[in-house]
């Protein structure tokens, strides 16, 4: 059960690894705390520009239970750098610190605070989008699609702000986590990846109950999709391919099949979600340049 979730983790480091060997540059702001608890860090990148820039936050992957910000593409952060867009990087508490929901509040709650500094800092409080990849995608995609998380009464300024992103582009993304759904979208070995019962802090047949189900409902990003949700680009590094029988516990949890059931649901309600995967007849993915163009598009004219 380690091994898999070890190699699910390396795996999707590779997937950001592929923009290049180069270090990432010094931040301009390091190691800001956004919040509590140790892991409630971020660093920022800010664009040279006169005007205030568009932001858009890299939330790591690993399993809900390892990962850091560092690593963040340097390729993806040069093209959006380049392209007038600033870049923040964060960290998050993992599922052994605060099982769901507290990855995801720590998300929202970045992007609060991110906000909350948008004049201080240059930013474009109305300009905000999300990256990461296999977790972070689904963090990213989470913090989209949930109703505004803003406190407005709230004595803490930082969560009078709004929590809502204007556009998501993310890689490896499960687009629900309902083990569930995930056995009849992708195959049982998916649904049984070792990082589900940590995540929920649920286990055996804890994941049986009602409880769980609730759980299962609340975590999945699909689930909280309305008609008035940011455009999605998901990419993918495997073909649209039925898991083998012999498949391992894990195997699939980067399946491009999350991305075509969320695609589905959002072109019904013409929201645009864009999916790549190898074999979708496209040419060849380009992680930093397809993710960076997607952000042009989306937050350039905000």
């Amino acid at each position: 059960m380690k091994r898999t979730l070890s190699i699910a983790i390396l795996l999707a480091c590779l997937v950001w690894a592929q923009g290049g060997k180069e270090a990432l540059p010094p931040p301009d702001i390091a190691d800001v705390a956004y919040g509590p608890h140790e892991r409630n860090v971020l660093d920022l990148w800010k664009a040279p520009s006169p005007r205030p820039t568009p932001l858009v936050i890299y939330i790591h992957g690993g399993g809900f239970r390892a990962g850091d910000k560092r690593t963040l593409p340097p390729a993806l952060l040069k093209g959006l750098l380049e392209a007038g867009i600033s870049v923040a990087a964060i960290n998050y508490r993992f599922s052994q610190h605060a099982p769901y929901p507290g990855p995801m509040e720590d998300g929202a709650r970045a992007v609060q605070y991110l906000r909350s500094r948008a004049r201080e800092w240059n930013l474009n409080p109305k300009a905000f989008g999300a990256t990461g990849a296999s977790a972070g995608a689904g963090i990213s995609l989470w913090i989209a699609f949930h109703e505004d998380m803003a406190e407005p009464r709230s004595p803490d300024p930082v969560r009078r702000q709004s929590t809502r992103l204007q556009a998501v582009a993310v890689a490896g993304a499960q687009t629900t986590y309902d083990p569930r759904e995930i056995a009849r979208i992708v195959g049982e070995a998916a649904a049984r990846h070792p990082a589900l019962e940590p995540f929920y802090g649920l286990y055996g047949e804890e994941l049986k109950t009602e409880k769980a189900y609730r759980m299962f409902a609340d975590a999945s990003p699909v689930t909280h999709l309305t008609p008035d949700d940011p455009p999605v680009l998901l990419l993918y590094f495997e073909p649209d391919k039925p898991l083998p029988p012999d498949a391992k516990p894990g195997d699939g949890i980067h399946h491009p099949r999350f991305g075509l059931y969320l695609k589905e649901r959002m072109d019904k309600l013409g929201i645009e979600c864009v999916v790549r995967y190898p074999g979708d007849g496209g040419p060849p993915i380009d992680l930093a340049r397809e993710i960076t163009e997607f952000f042009r598009k989306h937050l350039m004219k905000r």
